[in-house]
């Protein structure tokens, strides 16, 4: 399997110093660089599964019959007074 390259950047030396302390003992840039890529590219599959999920369910919520706001805000009053009477 042929293999490719991430292309450089240029950065400002000051922020290569950073990167450079940041590496740990025995760390390449390079690994360094190709670790910080594939987790950002994990946490961007997983926001997009999530956002996917959420539209779905809020699909689904539409198509089914919810409980009202009114309702669920009555019940939650409902809940708030009883706990200030056991006070």
């Amino acid at each position: 399997m042929k293999t490719a390259t991430i292309p450089s950047i240029c950065v400002e030396p000051a922020f290569m110093d950073e990167v450079a302390r940041a590496l740990a003992q025995n760390e390449s840039l390079a690994s360094f660089v190709e670790t910080a890529v594939r987790r950002e590219i994990q946490q961007r599959q997983a926001q997009a599964g999530l956002l996917q999920r959420g539209l779905a369910a809020t699909r689904h919520n539409s198509a089914a019959a919810g409980i009202p706001a009114q309702v669920v805000i009555a019940r939650l009053e409902a809940k708030l007074a009883a706990a200030r009477q056991r006070k």
